[in-house]
């Protein structure tokens, strides 16, 4: 079975596998094998985990700067079975409750998250590691419209879903992620730190949170700190640097011309770049123009 997304996260990429399949260097797609993969915004990993299934790839380093999204991926590489009965558990007695107790219960389980948060010990993989990556879970199945967003303060706020019956265990989804998690280092943190690991051959996609096309347009940041263009265009260096010892780099961004014909900030910043315009559609954007079919950007460095 195929590994999909174990969450759904803001800008994932599966309806983009097609395009970011067919932008892999022509010599990776014929042998199908890639000695190193790396992945510094790993959010919900859906190009990686599709690799995995199609591709050999020998060694995989899968980064984020969201600990808890990190936490995630530790705990179903290293305790699979021990998270599985529990969310089976959370399952079970959250399905039994009535309407009125199913959304108590989804903001007693929020506030808890977001409350424990400051003082979590993030190094270690314990029955509290596994409560903790059960609720992240149970939180993403259940609240509306099923995002990762946190506020200004990092807290979790995504308001109650009302869905009929939530699969808060995707028992053999986890189970297939557990295994397309073998030779995968995990890291979290900022995705410079992934630069030292860049070796000629490697293929490195990049999945920044995307430039915002308006200004209420990122509201769906995956962390308190957002992505400015400072960061974009330290992340343009680091592609640049990785072009530079000769490794495959892809990169994901928004399309500025959606909204403004003659923005030409990408064309710049990755001027020495292969830019390429791909059909995507996004749902969720507080602005009517910017839902449904729009543009996005696939950048390589070769």
């Amino acid at each position: 079975m195929e590994a999909k997304p174990f969450l759904k996260w803001a800008g994932g990429k599966r309806q983009l596998l097609n395009e970011l399949e067919s932008a892999l260097p022509r010599e990776i797609k014929e042998k199908r094998e890639i000695d190193i993969y790396i992945e510094p915004f790993a959010g919900g990993a859906s190009f990686f985990f599709y690799l995995k299934s199609n591709y050999s790839v020998k060694k995989a380093y899968l980064l984020d700067i969201n600990r808890d999204l990190m936490l995630c991926y530790r705990v179903i590489q290293s305790r699979v079975s021990e998270l599985i009965e529990n969310l089976k558990k959370m399952e079970k007695e959250y399905l039994e409750l009535a309407d009125s107790e199913r959304e108590k219960k989804y903001y007693e389980v929020r506030t808890t998250f977001n409350i424990q948060k400051e003082e979590f010990d993030y190094t270690k993989l314990d029955k509290l590691a596994i409560q903790r990556v059960s609720q992240v879970i149970f939180l993403n199945r259940t609240c509306f419209n099923g995002l990762f967003r946190e506020n200004k303060k990092g807290s979790f706020n995504v308001p109650f879903g009302r869905y009929k019956n939530p699969k808060i265990c995707d028992q053999d989804n986890i189970y297939s992620v557990n295994e397309a998690l073998k030779n995968t280092i995990l890291m979290d943190g900022d995705f410079y730190s992934t630069k030292e690991l860049i070796e000629k051959g490697a293929v490195i996609y990049l999945d920044p949170p995307y430039k915002p096309l308006g200004k209420t347009s990122n509201f769906t940041n995956y962390s308190k700190d957002g992505f400015s263009d400072t960061d974009q265009e330290r992340l343009a260096e680091y592609a640049k640097y990785a072009k530079s010892r000769n490794a495959f780099v892809i990169i994901s961004n928004s399309d500025p011309q959606n909204t403004k014909i003659t923005d030409t900030y990408f064309d710049k910043l990755y001027s020495t770049f292969k830019i390429k315009k791909v059909n995507a559609k996004r749902s969720i954007n507080s602005k009517a123009t910017l839902r449904g079919n729009i543009k996005e950007l696939l950048i390589t460095s070769y």
